[in-house]
């Protein structure tokens, strides 16, 4: 844990990555190459948070990129929520998707002015449509059940309410453990102009779950927003699950136990299931986030350079 380098005066740009176990993420091996990239001569620092950490640990971090004229900004993860209920006061300005969601992933400064933006419609958006085709709500008149009513959730439904180019889901479920994000999801659904079919359910057991994906149609998209088999164990599903054929399963994680995704994987040839996991919203995430932060240019073929640099380091 590197929360004490965070909280340090820097002596070179600096970025700060807000999480809850940043030193097992990939992009602490990958961002000095794409500082290499962008030619940032940046480095990335670690703060690690319990889930749902006192007002006063956000508070710290969120004041010191605030003052501190080396850190540049950072990004945040599971902490999106919390960290912008115990910081609004401290932020100078929220862009749109950060106001519609209630979330900051991005913070960042110009002119001595603090931002937060909410990057996750833009980055879940380009992440959705590398693998899921473009005809595809088109073609099959099929369901989108998301597992987790969270930050991601949120970004992934403010996406798909804005796609209408591409064709739109039947219905948009969701299903949460916990009814204060539920509610929270609904207020900001209710503000889009163009709301889908939204469908919101209060359930923590795995074999109501597994009901629900039964009676998906053909053609429906799964995906789990849950942060089970990455910041906490297990799956929102059991063993037993079936997922609907012809199906798309898409697994937010990239790091873990991912047993959801070993879950979906062991179904793909029976189901002919098509299956994704974190990584490439990982890439586009990140790669939005330092491209704010400090004010780099992200063009598709600078993105190309990003991926490539990144895959080198995983292997």
């Amino acid at each position: 844990m590197a929360n004490g380098d965070a909280l340090r005066v820097q002596t070179q740009p600096t970025m700060v990555f807000i999480g809850v176990t940043t030193g097992k993420s990939a992009m602490m091996q990958v961002f000095p190459h794409w500082s290499d990239v962008w030619g940032l001569g940046a480095r990335l620092v670690g703060y690690d948070a319990p889930l749902h950490a006192p007002p006063e640990i956000y508070r710290a971090i969120v004041e010191h990129i605030k003052r501190d004229p080396m850190t540049c900004g950072g990004l945040v993860t599971t902490h999106k929520i919390d960290l912008l209920s115990a910081c609004h006061d401290l932020f100078d300005e929220l862009d749109p998707n950060a106001q519609l969601l209630g979330e900051v992933s991005s913070i960042s400064k110009r002119s001595g002015r603090l931002i937060g933006h909410a990057k996750d419609p833009i980055s879940s958006g380009l992440s959705w449509e590398a693998f899921i085709p473009a005809d595809h709500f088109a073609v099959h008149e099929a369901d989108v059940l998301c597992f987790g009513g969270g930050g991601a959730a949120g970004a992934i439904s403010v996406y798909l309410s804005n796609a209408t180019g591409r064709g739109r889901p039947r219905r948009c479920i969701i299903v949460d453990i916990n009814q204060e994000r539920l509610d929270h999801i609904q207020r900001t659904h209710a503000q889009l102009a163009l709301p889908l079919n939204f469908e919101y359910i209060l359930n923590a057991e795995a074999s109501r779950n597994d009901e629900l994906m039964a009676s998906l149609p053909r053609g429906s998209v799964i995906v789990n927003a849950t942060g089970m088999g990455k910041d906490r164990p297990g799956s929102p599903i059991s063993d037993a699950a079936v997922f609907p054929e012809h199906g798309y399963v898409w697994e937010l994680n990239y790091r873990g136990e991912l047993n959801f995704l070993h879950q979906a994987r062991a179904q793909v040839q029976a189901r002919r299931l098509t299956v994704e996991d974190g990584w490439v919203y990982f890439l586009h995430g990140w790669a939005q986030v330092v491209a704010e932060v400090f004010d780099a240019r992200l063009t598709p073929g600078v993105f190309m350079r990003l991926d490539a640099a990144a895959s080198a380091v995983r292997g």
